[in-house]
């Protein structure tokens, strides 16, 4: 887990992705409408992919996206979604330094 932990470091917002993964896109899209600027790796295009995917594994993620906000993991889709439904998605962006505004 310590190559997720390098990797997000000391960014505000990591989305771990896959280029080919509709709901990936769904997250990432819905996070940039918001104003936020996130770091995206795509396991897919990446040399150490899948030993970040393993590690996400570890962390009890199967599927991608996998979301850290303010270093801190939210999880997937269904998490975030749930985060923006609630009206809850956009202060947590902003308190972690994701949006400016």
């Amino acid at each position: 887990m310590e190559t997720v932990r390098e990797m997000v470091g000391n960014r505000p917002l990591v989305i771990f992705s896959r280029s080919n993964c509709f709901m990936s896109h769904t997250v990432m899209t819905l996070i940039s409408n918001s104003g936020a600027n996130p770091t995206i790796y795509e396991l897919d295009r990446i040399p150490n992919g899948q030993q970040i995917e393993r590690e996400l594994q570890q962390l009890g993620y199967q599927n991608v996206p996998v979301v850290f906000i303010g270093q801190q993991l939210i999880g997937g889709e269904q998490q975030v979604m749930s985060l923006h439904m609630r009206k809850e998605l956009v202060p947590l962006l902003k308190r972690a330094g994701a949006i400016w505004l």
